[in-house]
């Protein structure tokens, strides 16, 4: 590429990044032979005025995407040899004025096209999630090991970061993020953060962890554990007194338990069932649900997270430790003493508050009997005051 069509490429791709800002759109898509798109407010929009992208442009945004990512601007990385082992690219850099994106390059058909994502620049608090606060107890564990899981685009990523901001803020000590890529970066404040990104910083996942336990670290986050070596090593360092927090994609709080384990082999498994018992503290299996109320209009609709919380107390741990997943809902629904919630509940509690409606609740629910049982209750434990302060005032 000449240096001035790079610099025809560079302001292209700025200007872009910078409309997508001040849109307030979530994600920017680039295709050859297509106007560039934003979504906005959960719809894909042509960019108004701009010009059909060539596949000429949108392999030089490639390359330059991946430059400021490696190399802070230098086209270093042969983009063709990439795509052909991988067929996509994930990676994250920052705009301009600061904007951090998360982008994936893929190929089709011969051709290159980009996806890209506005990530949050600030960490927000677990009520602006619509989190439950009680996970921030999980920031105050000094070792153990804690899993968010869900599926893609449940919002894993940014609660991770709002609970490693809040030990940032409230303790002293070393943090390392092992990430692919970094999307959220940390500022030392009362801790030393040190952010790692695989395939720039360590070639992978494992590799990292491992290397992190010579580092003196105080947290650890593992962007993603997706293979035995990765989970093994991060069991040990939480043996070893460490906390570590890493993703998983499940769907549900027993499911990621069972995903943890079924990665050995059976001759394993049972070991690891004792060592998980031991060492794990809480999962969180959160998704992403559009607020689609019926007096809601469809262009103002919004997401709301629905969550379900496993706690690791005694009883819950011998249920890991003997294979008895199938029993840990029950524990779930008579632990909401201990900060527990099962899906059903948190549902009932978003569809009752008016949050959802019941078309989402109860398409989201995995028993929608159970989902109306939980509905019951709150309706009968909201009647009931009522009912008593009114032959209250009547007397």
């Amino acid at each position: 590429m000449t240096d001035a069509k790079r610099i025809t490429i560079k302001q292209l791709l700025d200007s872009l990044l910078a409309e997508c800002v001040a849109l307030g759109a979530s994600d920017i898509h680039l295709a050859p032979g297509l106007i560039p798109h934003f979504r906005w407010q959960g719809e894909i929009r042509s960019a108004t005025g701009r010009p059909v992208t060539s596949a000429d442009d949108t392999r030089s945004m490639a390359a330059e995407l991946l430059g400021r990512m490696f190399r802070h601007g230098k086209e270093v990385v042969d983009l063709d040899a990439v795509l052909a082992v991988r067929g996509s690219i994930d990676g994250a850099m920052s705009a301009q004025d600061g904007a951090r994106f998360r982008f994936n390059v893929f190929s089709r058909q011969g051709e290159v096209s980009i996806a890209l994502r506005h990530l949050e620049n600030r960490f927000r608090t677990l009520e602006e999630l619509g989190m439950p606060t009680s996970l921030y107890k999980l920031c105050d564990l000094r070792d153990g090991l804690v899993v968010i899981s869900g599926p893609t685009g449940s919002g894993k990523s940014t609660t991770l970061a709002t609970l490693l901001d809040r030990i940032n803020r409230t303790r002293s000590g070393h943090i390392i993020t092992i990430e692919d890529p970094i999307e959220y970066l940390h500022t030392s404040i009362r801790c030393v953060v040190n952010q790692r990104q695989i395939g720039l910083d360590a070639p992978s996942f494992n590799d990292a962890l491992v290397d992190s336990l010579r580092q003196d670290p105080d947290t650890i986050l593992v962007g993603e554990i997706r293979d035995l070596d990765t989970i093994r090593t991060a069991i040990v360092a939480a043996e070893t007194g460490h906390l570590v927090f890493t993703t998983l994609h499940a769907g549900d709080c027993a499911g990621a338990v069972e995903r943890l384990v079924s990665v050995f082999s059976a001759n394993e498994q049972d070991g690891i069932r004792r060592q998980l018992s031991l060492v794990l503290r809480g999962i969180v299996a959160q998704n992403l649900l559009m607020a689609d109320a019926a007096d809601r209009p469809p262009r103002t609709a919004r997401c709301v997270a629905a969550s379900e919380i496993l706690m690791v107390t005694p009883a819950v741990a011998n249920l890991i430790a003997t294979g008895k997943s199938a029993q840990i809902y029950s524990a779930m629904e008579t632990g909401m003493g201990s900060d527990m919630q099962t899906l059903e509940q948190d549902l009932a509690r978003l569809w009752m508050s008016g949050k959802i409606s019941e078309t989402v609740a109860v398409g989201m629910a995995r028993n929608p009997a159970v989902l109306r049982e939980r509905v019951a209750l709150l309706r009968r434990d909201r009647v009931q005051p009522e009912r008593e302060s009114g032959g209250r005032n009547r007397r």
